[in-house]
């Protein structure tokens, strides 16, 4: 694959005034705690003094940032309101007449641009799933017929309807699609020429969630908002926007079924979260562009992390203490060393290169990728095997190195041992934060297929290996 262009330069952490074993220290604390990251990269004064990716996650992938798109269109909505295109007081039903159910509330027709932007119309869960299910095809419709508990303005609610919406508002007044819009005025004026996006039926992008984005293209977005908006010479958001959009505009509470993390509970701005520390876009299971203006410092991060506290609290309590203590050129040499060598585990296990095997799926297991009665044949070629999951999807498996195919249009990366009499593979959907673990019992000729972590649209593998990425195709 062809390297993306560098966005950002690069230097040491003893010459930008933080000490290497903070960083060492880091690591540690999330080798400790088995926390799976994908990527890290830190940012002091405009420069990279730190970055790794765990084999067999690398620098020129685009990685799914989940919830962390939502920063990216509020950057998007702030550039509409600098044209005078959109204002925080537009209303729903004004800019998307077309999409107004006719039971609409009162409270729904007052709805404007700050509620959405500040997630305050009035729900107190996330609206997501009844909304579909009330209009399949049209999910601002669906997010305006869901009743509202409590008055607009007056709580925070993650809801990520409201994301969805603000992206088709920018898209109606701006006459350019969300991706479109933010390719000509962002990334393409940054360097970054490789964002992918997640779409539904309708060809839409989802704008709450589905932004592919390389770990650099993190980071320099953090560093261009921690620079109020200036990309080298040039203005690309407005320092009154970045402002508006990363300061504190309403309370945070807990939110029912994700853990107590002390970062969700700092407030939250528009479409970024408030931290103990700076502030931060964020996607579920650990994608993160954390900005601490006081310590002129960007973190990003990528993963497939189950609680986000799993990588702030190290950050605030291992890398923060090391700000402003110069280390040495050793230590440096030292952590560049260990940041090349990171990996995930392998699969252990033999090659038994000449055996083969066939199986039915059991798709009883809990987060099967698989449909039940999936057929799965194991053949041995060229140093590694050859797995039928079907009849159309093919994956090459490495055997002590990764290997890669694109079956659908979209790539794995997979390496597998046999163990005995079963084989077992690690298909990586690797421009995600998700993969799949076979198990081939060859004697009981059963294979079971099951999700690292499960992705939020759909957990069908097939689903997420087809190109162009569509993973909500129900919805038009």
């Amino acid at each position: 694959m062809a390297s993306q262009r560098t966005l950002l330069p690069r230097s040491t952490p003893a010459a930008s005034g933080i000490s290497s074993r903070s960083i060492a220290t880091l690591l540690d604390r999330l080798e400790a705690r088995s926390v799976e990251c994908h990527s890290l990269m830190v940012v002091r004064h405009g420069h990279v003094v730190a970055e790794g990716w765990w084999a067999p996650y690398s620098a020129e992938r685009p990685h799914l940032l989940y919830s962390l798109t939502k920063s990216f269109t509020s950057v998007a909505a702030g550039l509409a309101i600098a044209d005078g295109l959109l204002s925080l007081d537009d209303r729903i039903v004004d800019v998307l007449p077309d999409h107004v159910p006719d039971d609409i509330s009162e409270q729904g027709r007052r709805l404007t641009v700050h509620h959405l932007l500040s997630m305050t119309a009035g729900h107190r869960t996330d609206s997501l799933a009844e909304a579909w299910q009330r209009e399949p095809g049209d999910l601002v419709k669906g997010f305006l017929r869901v009743p509202f508990p409590e008055a607009e303005g007056a709580r925070h609610a993650y809801d990520n309807p409201t994301t969805f919406i603000l992206a088709r508002m920018v898209e109606r007044v701006t006459g350019r699609g969300l991706p479109e819009l933010l390719d000509k005025r962002l990334f393409k004026p940054m360097g970054v020429d490789h964002a992918e996006w997640d779409r539904v039926a309708s060809g839409a992008a989802f704008g709450f969630h589905g932004l592919h984005l390389t770990t650099e293209a993190v980071a320099a977005f953090g560093e261009l908002l921690l620079r109020g908006g200036v990309w080298g010479d040039r203005r690309l958001i407005p320092r009154e926007w970045v402002e508006l959009a990363t300061g504190r505009h309403t309370d945070t509470l807990q939110i029912e079924d994700w853990s107590e993390n002390p970062d969700a509970l700092c407030g939250y701005g528009y479409q970024f979260w408030m931290s103990r520390h700076g502030y931060r876009g964020a996607g579920v299971f650990g994608q993160l562009c954390v900005v601490v203006p006081s310590y002129d410092l960007v973190v990003a991060v990528t993963g497939a992390i189950t609680q986000e506290e799993a990588v702030l609290d190290p950050l605030w309590e291992c890398l923060l203490p090391g700000m402003d203590h110069v280390g040495s050129t050793r230590d440096d040499g030292i952590l560049a060393d260990r940041l090349r060598r990171l990996s995930l585990a392998p699969v252990p296990g033999s090659a038994a290169r000449e055996r083969s095997v066939k199986a039915g799926l059991d798709a009883s297991a809990e987060d099967s990728a698989l449909p039940d009665g999936t057929t799965v044949i194991v053949d041995p070629v060229d140093d590694g095997w050859l797995l039928r999951l079907g009849p159309y999807l093919n994956v090459e498996v490495g055997h002590g190195e990764w290997r890669e195919c694109s079956p659908l249009g979209r790539p794995v990366v997979a390496a597998g041992a046999w163990q005995g009499s079963t084989f077992v593979a690690e298909l990586y959907v690797i421009t995600t934060p998700h993969r799949v673990r076979l198990s081939v019992d060859a004697d009981a000729g059963i294979a079971v297929a099951t999700w690292n972590t499960v992705p939020l649209t759909s957990p069908s593998l097939a689903l997420h290996l087809w190109s162009p990425l569509m993973t909500r195709p129900d919805v038009a």
